[in-house]
């Protein structure tokens, strides 16, 4: 079942497995119930306008300029439930900031700068109308939101 528009490789996703999906052709772009934006773009503009604004939140991000973060060339369709991190607030509660039922346009890089311990990432997620940035160790410990801003 790899019937994605945008060409994410459905049959590797396991929650996808686990919910039923049946894929962005099959649901019409709604695989977990809610419309998938990447879906839609390419339904209304076509695939070449889709890689265009993956260019351009590629270029978003590049961007930044956040201290020890690599330049990105790629962001990849993935599923919330699997960027979906709760962030430690302010106050001690932990806050998710995304939808585990929605798509989004991600990557995950290796931090430039190491402390020799412990390996770092930057966890970089888009939707059509923001873009993320996170921090945090192996396995998704001690996030830290680094950007989280509408575009």
């Amino acid at each position: 079942m790899n019937n994605a528009l945008c060409g994410a490789d459905c049959t590797s996703c396991g929650y996808g497995k686990e919910n039923n999906c049946k894929g962005c052709a099959d649901s019409l772009g709604c695989p977990f119930g809610k419309q998938c934006f990447i879906y839609k773009y390419i339904k209304i503009g076509g695939m070449e306008s889709y890689q265009l604004f993956v260019k351009q939140l590629v270029d978003e991000f590049n961007s930044l300029g956040i201290q020890g973060m690599p330049a990105v060339s790629e962001m990849y369709a993935m599923n919330g439930a699997y960027v979906n991190i709760a962030y430690p607030m302010p106050g001690g509660e932990s806050v998710k900031l995304l939808d585990d039922n929605s798509i989004y346009l991600c990557n995950q890089v290796e931090c430039d700068f190491g402390d020799g311990e412990m390996r770092k990432c930057f966890g970089l997620v888009a939707g059509m109308d923001f873009l993320l940035v996170s921090e945090y160790g192996e396995n998704c410990t001690n996030p830290e939101l680094v950007v989280y801003r509408k575009r």
